[in-house]
């Protein structure tokens, strides 16, 4: 086709539909388009996100480039924004039991890891385009990108911004994936989804730890997700909060009304391996860097390396109170070189609590060189003698 027929309108909004119109053999199941103007409000709203220090530190930095796509792009025509459904039960879910509890993997990283599956649609949804505008500028985004998901499929017609900071589509949920194409192409947009939460704040009120201060509001450094995903310490409280969770929290998605019977079995690279999203916790403890990558690096929950997930198990066995696993704490707290994992062993054997945790703790305490790995042994043995050693407080 003659370049000219590209400067018609009609030419684009027929491109459109066609995109639209083979985004399912793209393997997209939602597709939405949206001006490049830059996110005026937002930049506002991420401010006051930054001066209440509600930041997770995972996102871009440069709130220009978070809000503006000329940025990403030198003069751009069109956002594109797409989402892919996952699912959100597991098929014969093994069970914890007595000496064989269990850790749960977030939804969202269930299957091969998005980030990889989004790009491979991504990039097929690029050469369709290009194959019929082979000028066409493209700059393409996954999760890491500087511009907003949420911000872009907002106003991109993929769904409405939920109280939970989710996207909720009409169709799937909240449980989408989500990236985004910054183009040359003048793609005429489609319209926002009007926001269905109304008076409803199931969400917020769920939240396990109040990290959901308000509609849309998230403080991350409270949000369980975030807080399994550090590799530091982890407070007495969040500890407690944490349960059994290894990577991510689903308790905002899981409780919204929209969300109510909906599960994904379509995309077959991102269902879950039951075994693997939902493991034995005493075996992760043993694994080694290596072990772990062959076993898990297929992952999204993998992206920060063992650290936190082991330190995660070792925080759930002592909110399972496993009597088992005593000597498996204690060994953690003896000889793991990381003091991260040492603190969340002696407090996890705190809870457990009895005479061997106790003994356990109080060898370990002599010869512990750390003062905060130090700090959580004294206050689990506090623990164990009924003491209150004032854990709850203690942000190291």
């Amino acid at each position: 086709m003659e370049k000219a027929a590209y400067d018609s309108k009609d030419y684009y909004a027929q491109l459109k539909e066609d995109i639209r119109a083979a985004a399912p053999e793209l393997g997209i199941d939602k597709i939405g388009f949206a001006s490049a103007e830059p996110f005026v409000e937002l930049k506002q709203i991420l401010i006051q996100h930054r001066e209440r220090g509600y930041e997770s530190g995972f996102e871009e930095p440069d709130l220009e480039k978070r809000t503006d796509p000329a940025l990403s792009l030198e003069r751009p025509q069109s956002l594109v924004s797409i989402a892919i459904a996952y699912p959100s039960k597991l098929k014969d879910a093994p069970k914890s039991a007595p000496g064989a509890y269990r850790g749960i993997i977030s939804r969202s990283s269930w299957g091969e890891d998005y980030h990889k599956v989004l790009r491979k649609r991504i990039a097929a949804l690029e050469e369709y385009i290009k194959e019929r505008v082979p000028e066409a500028r493209i700059e393409s985004m996954v999760d890491t990108g500087s511009l907003s998901d949420r911000a872009v499929a907002q106003r991109a017609g993929i769904g409405w911004s939920g109280k939970n900071c989710a996207i909720i589509t009409p169709e799937w949920g909240s449980w989408v994936y989500l990236g985004e194409l910054i183009t040359s192409i003048p793609f005429p947009p489609d319209r926002p989804i009007t926001d269905q939460c109304g008076d409803c704040t199931i969400c917020i009120d769920a939240c396990p730890t109040g990290a959901l201060v308000g509609p849309g509001q998230l403080n991350s450094s409270r949000c369980i997700s975030f807080v399994t995903q550090t590799k530091g310490f982890v407070s007495e409280e969040m500890m407690r909060k944490i349960g059994n969770r290894l990577y991510g929290c689903d308790t905002c998605q899981v409780v919204c009304p929209v969300n109510k019977g909906k599960n994904w079995t379509h995309q077959p690279d991102l269902q879950p391996e039951p075994e693997k999203v939902k493991p034995l916790l005493k075996p992760l403890l043993s694994l080694s860097n290596k072990q772990f990558r062959e076993l898990y690096g297929h992952l999204a929950a993998s992206w920060r390396g063992r650290k936190p997930i082991q330190r995660n198990a070792l925080i759930a066995l002592g909110n399972f109170r496993d009597e088992t696993a005593v000597p498996l704490l204690s060994d953690v707290m003896r000889t793991d070189e990381r003091p991260e994992l040492r603190a969340a062993a002696a407090w996890a054997l705190g809870r457990i609590g009895g005479d061997e945790a106790r003994s356990a703790l109080e060898q370990a305490k002599r010869t512990e060189a750390h003062p905060v790995a130090a700090e959580y042994m004294e206050t689990a043995l506090k623990a164990i003698a009924g003491v209150d050693g004032g854990a709850s407080d203690m942000y190291p």
